[in-house]
């Protein structure tokens, strides 16, 4: 799938390839957002609302939380000429027809301009291919423009775990569970 890209080249959306691993890497997928997506226990159970953060709050993914050793991934690339700019990693797990996104990112300098819808779209049709039922994921709450693109692309919350990320740089965030139907 080639997509016209904005100011520079033609966006290429294809299988990752060894000689992408360094560009892979490459990507800062930390960022910075005026929004989080507050969890709140109620009677029976939880309401999740966005809300405003200020100061913006700025987040940084740790280097050990890269999915490329999960065995059977599969990554595509967003390749902007000679260098990629975004990719999502996925596993299948036949036994439930479940496709996950283990990871997505797009370059800081790439986003906003639909990077990361192309690579969903991509990963929606490689889902129905393998016969998946549906697509998974998990989000920490505090990353309000994933959970937005998500959205917009169709998924929509179908769990949470408050405790997921104790022990960790995370602590004190709540993993959202996505899924969108295939």
């Amino acid at each position: 799938m080639t997509i016209s890209g904005h100011h520079q080249g033609t966006l290429v959306h294809r299988e990752a390839r060894p000689e992408d691993l360094a560009g892979i890497d490459a990507i800062d997928g930390s960022f910075t957002t005026d929004r989080a997506f507050t969890v709140t226990a109620t009677g029976t159970g939880f309401s999740i609302d966005e809300t405003q953060v200020d100061p913006p709050l700025r987040k940084v993914f740790p280097e050990e939380d890269a999915d490329g050793d999960l065995p059977g991934a599969h990554t595509l690339v967003a390749v902007d000429g000679e260098r990629v700019c975004g990719y999502v990693t996925t596993t299948y797990q036949a036994w439930n027809r479940r496709l996950t996104i283990a990871d997505l990112a797009v370059s800081p300098d790439h986003r906003g301009r639909g990077i990361g819808a192309g690579l969903l779209h991509r990963t929606m049709d490689r889902a129905r291919g393998l016969g998946a039922g549906h697509v998974w994921l998990e989000v920490t709450n505090v990353n309000a423009p994933a959970i937005r693109l998500y959205r917009r692309a169709g998924f929509t919350f179908c769990g949470l775990d408050t405790s997921l990320y104790e022990g960790t740089e995370s602590a004190g965030e709540t993993a959202l569970f996505m899924s969108r139907r295939c």
